[in-house]
């Protein structure tokens, strides 16, 4: 196995953990958490740029890659769902998208007519990205044993402002648009998989 496919591997065994801690009732414990989501997402960018410098590329890795991805933030926007930041309709709306285009993934990579993640699919992930380092930020500095009683009263009003129910909102918009859009660009690849399988069947 590949250095990039064993940061992956990482990535995906480091939720669970990011999870658990963040889950804490002990302050510290929290922040550990957030530490070990940003290891997780440390590996995301170095196991990419590896692989592309020294062609380590594999398939295996450009299927897994986005789905640890997809696992690591799903489960960060979990949390925010538990902490009332996040509307739970939201979270599932953008889990189920994944889980869609992840399953044609799966099919289409078992009959060997893989496809290319979007741009707009790329887009989407770093949006993501961007929200849950924003909460978790503000979510770190909440904490009243690392930060004054000022500073973390601040990140408290703005964590259940409004704005991150719009924020969220026009994510799930777009998340829901890259699925579509995921569909049409990919049908003619996707209708060959389909009914190649059955021109088979037939066929014997």
């Amino acid at each position: 196995m590949t250095l990039p496919n064993q940061l992956t591997t990482l990535r995906i065994l480091l939720t669970p953990v990011f999870v658990w801690l963040i889950l804490s009732d002990a302050p510290y414990l929290r922040i550990a958490g957030i530490g070990v989501f940003i290891i997780a997402s440390l590996t995301d960018l170095y196991d990419g740029y590896h692989a592309r410098k020294y062609r380590q590329t594999t398939r295996w890795g450009a299927f897994m890659d986005p789905l640890a991805d997809k696992i690591l933030i799903t489960s960060a926007f979990i949390y925010f769902v538990h902490l009332g930041l996040l509307s739970l309709w939201m979270v599932i709306v953008v889990a189920l998208r994944d889980v869609m285009v992840t399953l044609l993934r799966l099919y289409a990579e078992w009959k060997d007519k893989p496809v290319i993640t979007s741009k707009s699919a790329k887009i989407k992930t770093a949006l993501q990205n961007v929200l849950a380092y924003l909460l978790l930020l503000l979510s770190l500095l909440r904490e009243r044993v690392l930060f004054s009683e000022s500073i973390s009263a601040i990140a408290e009003r703005l964590l259940f402002h409004g704005w991150v129910y719009w924020a969220m909102l026009s994510l799930t918009l777009y998340t829901v648009y890259t699925g579509v859009a995921y569909l049409f660009e990919n049908w003619q690849t996707l209708r060959a998989a389909y009914f190649g399988t059955h021109s088979t069947l037939n066929a014997s």
